[in-house]
């Protein structure tokens, strides 16, 4: 079997590394802690947790419990490691983080097609490698890498709004339409407001917490991008002469145009996702979820993602990388985990698994073979390949990524329980296809 060299020993990187060598490669895995540290990292370990110690819900009716169904699927380095170091936590799966990146990095250092190298990457290899170097990449790779992609490549920090589940939107409030009637009928959905009611907003916006942020974090922000909470300290119009702007539409319950408007904006071909147009925050999530839903049309609204504003470099996926992840000038170097645009532990591993998969792929002469846009994985990636570039930004999994069902259940629950049933289904035929397509004939 081929040697790869995977860079990085974080999640994806750990997760690559495994799969490549339990397919028969001999394996490098190269992380440049401690030989050089990060402003994150605490430890010399592998897969070392930075923020939180929780991988959220194992429950499969939630969209990470779908995800770590698939990864189970698939034989999770990561999974295991968190079985043995997890601590009470309801249904989420929670971790000692210590006993995890040791039972980790145990792991990886034990398994006999494995070698562990501690020093820097400062360019791309020449030969065949994963590449799950994270957001912190060092200067001298992020370089190089930007070399390969060109101009707009690579992004430095996520400027993120809020994502909505379009069930959870009361229609009967919010309306369709594009301004001045521009632009296709359902682009759009507008939740109007009073004047009373966006002062109201406007009050509690001011007042809400924001996350302080974290040294590494530290970013100056641009006019074109500033969070809402900034804008609203400016003056009591500002966002209503902003982002918020009525003018060029008319609610059709009064006739008349709005004093102020939230525009949600497709974020999907499918429909199920819709952003918040210009309202990248600091506030903190709970905040989020609070001052939110005090907008009319969305009372219920289900934050499939909530904003934020920080440092993170991500590649352009749908712009610079093919559907498995390389640039088509190196097909023989994969790019996975958060460099990709993931968002989240489990995300992250799940596309270092991929990644090796792929990789393993290729080196026996075979074609990559991508999960089902109907699974959460395949999800997953269809959004990474299929995102607008010109707004691409990192996603975490969630329901409103699978394709629809082809018939409509208006039950919320039985519509779950189905897309669930239907994702694990699909799951085990495309692991089936693989374990077909390699067998001798």
């Amino acid at each position: 079997m081929a040697e790869v060299l995977v860079v990085g020993g974080g999640l994806a990187g750990c997760e690559a590394a495994w799969q490549l060598a339990e397919r028969g490669h001999e394996v490098t895995l190269r992380e440049m802690r401690p030989v050089r540290s990060t402003p994150a990292h605490q430890t010399h370990h592998l897969a070392e947790l930075v923020c939180t110690n929780s991988f959220k819900s194992e429950d499969v009716g939630n969209a990470h419990g779908l995800l770590k169904a698939e990864m189970r699927d698939l034989g999770s380095i990561l999974l295991q490691a968190a079985d043995v170091s997890r601590v009470p936590a309801g249904q989420a799966l929670a971790v000692d983080r210590d006993v995890f990146a040791i039972a980790m990095t145990t792991r990886i250092d034990s398994h006999p097609r494995i070698t562990v190298e501690r020093e820097e990457t400062t360019s791309l290899p020449p030969g065949p490698a994963v590449i799950a170097t994270g957001p912190l990449t060092s200067d001298a790779l992020t370089a190089d890498i930007g070399k390969l992609l060109g101009d707009d490549g690579l992004a430095f920090y996520d400027s993120i709004a809020p994502i909505i589940s379009h069930d959870s939107i009361d229609t009967g409030i919010a309306f369709y339409a594009s301004r001045w009637d521009k632009g296709g009928d359902d682009d759009y959905l507008n939740c109007p407001m009073s004047r009373e009611e966006y002062e109201a907003f406007i009050s509690e916006l001011r007042a809400a917490d924001v996350y302080p942020g974290h040294d590494w974090e530290n970013i100056p922000y641009f006019e074109g991008c500033l969070p809402i909470e900034v804008m609203a300290e400016r003056g009591v119009d500002t966002l209503r002469f902003g982002p918020m702007k009525p003018v060029g539409l008319r609610d059709p319950r009064t006739g008349r145009r709005p004093w102020a408007v939230v525009q949600l904006r497709r974020e999907n071909r499918s429909g199920g996702m819709w952003n918040m147009v210009g309202f990248q925050t600091r506030l903190r999530t709970g905040e989020q979820r609070r001052i939110f839903r005090l907008i009319p049309g969305l009372a219920d609204a289900e934050f499939l993602r909530t904003g934020s504003i920080h440092r993170n470099t991500y590649l352009n996926f749908p712009a610079r990388l093919n559907s498995y992840g390389a640039a088509p000038a190196r097909p023989d170097v994969i790019f996975a985990g958060q460099l990709t645009g993931v968002e989240g532990y489990t995300e992250s591993a799940a596309s270092g698994i991929l990644a090796g998969i792929s990789m393993d792929r290729l080196l026996t002469s075979q074609e990559p073979a991508l999960p089902p846009p109907t699974t959460m994985l395949g999800a997953l990636m269809q959004y990474l390949r299929t995102a607008e570039p010109g707004r691409f930004q990192p996603m975490n999994s969630n329901f409103g990524l699978l394709d629809p069902l082809p018939e409509h259940v208006r039950d919320k629950t039985l519509r779950r329980e189905r897309m669930v049933q239907r994702a694990r289904d699909d799951f085990a035929a495309w692991m089936e296809s693989l374990t077909t397509a390699a067998s001798p004939t």
